[in-house]
């Protein structure tokens, strides 16, 4: 029986377009998925849009249009993702789907009924941009810090209340028990602290008069849900609860990517929530730190915006992908601007592994007429950087996964000057046919390792190699990173450059 792999991106707000933070966090989920089917697991992976709340309302109103008919077309674009930035995701749910505002609902009676759920008046400073109430800890010269350049709401009325504070313990509990449930580790110590302080109740409805764009709360009209606790619920609809649960419990539990800004309502809100109505805790939240931008936060709001499909427009798909993988240390934040993603695109792929496969393949044409020379043992010690390269990427520290692909590039680099090729052609054909043979192996092997990440990199890469594309797709990590799959007189089929440079 296959192993199972459910893994899920945080859903975007759609009162703007997709911008890098989203992509890179949508293409760390792809890496996974692609990366778990190669290893033969079944996955699912899910990703979608949110589209309730008082901005994406307002918004709306902002443009003269129906609020549905903005989401509709909004949503469009974030599923236009998939093609433009190849990704494998296998479900894309809305929050105004009905299946899953069905699923809201009984989540809701199902925590009303374990007496978690209750009425009260508050007065609160709220932000819209994160569509959360804020603490005056948490403002700075009394903005919030996410969204500086909106004004604070105040907001005093009778709401419905989730009693996060009830589970405090038990989310201790869960954090002990699970050292790596939130990673990396400073934000699994951050999480903890937050909720060692202490947890207030947080209000989980509001006046339809006053915000009419949600999920009407059962029996009570009056009412609608507060974004959060409508949005949090696609992890599990997504997967059939609670019609299906035979589906259900095929997936559960999930493994979560989001942002560093979504670290509270990921990791301690929504996992209070699942207690309430008794499912089981999400199996991995993998936290992001953000993208700088000019040396300011990248926010939608700030307008310091670079958007993923100018990126695919200047570097192509796989060149973007790589560029937004690779961008830093998983979880830290990330300084990027033009000129940075120009010179890294250079560097690491035109002079790197595109180079790299162009002088290769020219060298077989040039001194075998195209065909593979014969096979000759491993001497790059590829087993380990397999296992080193597998085992980054589990824990998402991708940079460090390409990091060892880019040193297998530089090995070759080396190996081809070391050797010298050119004059081995003049004096020792049978040296020559050990060499080429080892580049174009190791060159397939390189295609393996970058093919979660820039999967129409590695098929081109596979077609030069004249091996069939189709028999390669069927092939599992296992089979191919065996020694000697390129086999003898095979014909290379040496076609353009794989990353052009850019001046």
């Amino acid at each position: 029986m296959k192993n199972k792999f459910y893994i899920t991106t945080t859903l975007p707000y759609v009162n703007a377009d997709p911008h890098i933070g989203f992509a890179r966090e949508i293409l760390e989920a792809d890496v996974l998925a692609r990366f778990y089917r190669l290893l033969g697991d079944e996955v699912f992976f899910n990703t979608g849009t949110d589209e309730h709340g008082l901005k994406i309302h307002r918004k709306a109103e902002e443009l003269g249009q129906d609020t549905q008919a903005y989401c509709d077309l909004k949503a469009k674009i974030f599923l236009e993702l998939k093609e433009k930035l190849n990704l494998s995701f296998d479900n894309f749910i809305r929050t105004t789907d009905e299946n899953h505002k069905k699923a809201v609902k009984e989540f809701w009676k199902r925590s009303l009924a374990n007496g978690d759920i209750y009425k009260k008046m508050y007065k609160i400073k709220y932000c819209v941009g994160c569509e959360l109430e804020k603490t005056e800890s948490e403002l700075v010269e009394g903005k919030c810090p996410l969204h500086p350049n909106m004004d604070l709401e105040a907001i005093e009325e009778e709401n419905y209340f989730f009693r996060f504070s009830k589970y405090q313990d038990q989310l201790l509990e869960l954090y002990k028990n699970n050292p790596e449930f939130v990673v990396p580790q400073k934000r699994m110590n951050e999480i903890r602290s937050f909720v060692e302080g202490g947890l207030d109740d947080f209000s989980i409805s509001r006046l339809k008069k006053k915000m009419p764009w949600g999920v009407p709360v059962p029996d009570d009209q009056d009412h609608v849900m507060y974004v959060w606790f409508d949005a949090l619920v696609n992890y599990i609809s997504a997967i059939g609860w609670p019609e299906d649960m035979k589906k259900f419990n095929k997936w559960w539990p999930v493994v979560q990517l989001c942002g560093k800004d979504n670290l509270r309502q990921q990791s301690a809100m929504w996992q209070a929530m699942l207690m309430s109505v008794g499912i089981s805790a999400s199996k991995q939240i993998f936290v992001n730190g953000f993208i700088n931008v000019g040396g300011q936060k990248m926010s939608k709001s700030l307008g310091n915006v670079i958007s993923p499909l100018e990126m695919v427009e200047k570097f192509g798909i796989d060149g973007a992908r790589y560029l937004l993988l690779n961008s830093g240390v998983f979880g830290e934040d990330t300084d990027l601007n033009w000129e940075i993603l120009k010179e890294k695109y250079n560097a690491d792929l035109a002079n790197g592994v595109g180079n790299l496969v162009a002088r290769t393949l020219a060298m077989c044409e040039k001194y075998f007429d195209g065909k593979v020379p014969q096979a000759v043992p491993d001497i790059n010690n590829l087993e380990k950087k397999w296992k080193n390269c597998e085992e980054a990427i589990k824990v998402l520290s991708i940079h460090e996964a390409i990091g060892e692909v880019n040193g297998l590039i530089s090995a070759c680099d080396k190996f081809i000057n070391e050797e010298a090729p050119w004059k081995l052609a003049k004096n020792d054909v049978k040296k020559l046919e050990e060499v080429i043979y080892i580049l174009l192996e190791t060159i397939r092997h390189i295609s393996w390792m970058v093919a979660p990440f820039m999967p129409e990199t590695a098929d081109k890469i596979f077609e030069q190699l004249g091996l069939d594309l189709k028999e390669e797709k069927e092939k599992s990590f296992k089979e191919a990173k065996k020694w000697g799959g390129l086999k003898a007189g095979t014909v290379i089929k040496r076609g353009e450059g794989l990353f052009p440079r850019i001046e």
